[in-house]
């Protein structure tokens, strides 16, 4: 039933129910967390960060095929201290690991991590001493997207697997997530 403003202004007890169910059509009612969580949920910044084959699915992820600028995911950017998400998109080697801890320091809480592929995950099929073994052994992971190399899919599907998160644990900064009073994780020097 659509309401005349002027049936509404003359008052009595059937336009007093009838602007209530209105109102209820009109308004919507939430707390600001839940807000500040579904717009940071929704506005993901990536670092443009990536380190081998897996980088050329990240970069795939945002052409027109697949286009994670529908979830607004698609702003990468160049500098650490404006990004909140880091994808580790391929293998790390104990070089570069050092350098990858640096970029995640010098991102604003809150901030989140993606392991991309089998390599970042768990090494991969490279059983050597130049690569490290899974990312998780200097950074603290959210979203693990399993595959050599895992299609954009994989990764869209993981990022909305973090957005889930984000929405569920607003303000958590990954100490309170990890439970963690400061990352513990070094890498070894091997002789």
């Amino acid at each position: 039933m659509a309401l005349d403003r002027q049936q509404l202004l003359r008052g009595g007890p059937a336009a007093d129910a009838d602007f209530e169910q209105y109102v209820k059509d009109r308004v919507l009612m939430t707390t600001t967390e839940k807000a500040f969580s579904w717009g940071r949920s929704h506005a993901i910044w990536p670092l443009a960060f990536g380190l081998a084959c897996c980088a050329i699915e990240q970069i795939n992820a945002t052409a027109p095929r697949h286009d994670i600028a529908r979830f607004g995911y698609e702003v990468f950017r160049a500098s650490p201290r404006q990004a909140d998400l880091l994808i580790l998109a391929g293998r790390v080697s104990t070089k570069m690991a050092p350098v990858i801890r640096r970029l995640y320091d010098q991102m604003l809480e809150p901030k989140w991590v993606i392991s991309m592929g089998a390599c970042a995950s768990t090494g991969g099929v490279f059983n050597n001493y130049a690569l490290v073994a899974g990312a998780d052994k200097f950074l603290p992971i959210d979203v693990y997207v399993p595959g050599c190399p895992p299609r954009p899919e994989a990764l869209i599907y993981g990022i909305l697997k973090l957005k889930s998160q984000i929405e569920g644990r607003p303000d958590e900064s990954w100490r309170e997530r990890y439970r963690k009073d400061g990352i513990d994780i070094k890498l070894e020097k091997r002789a």
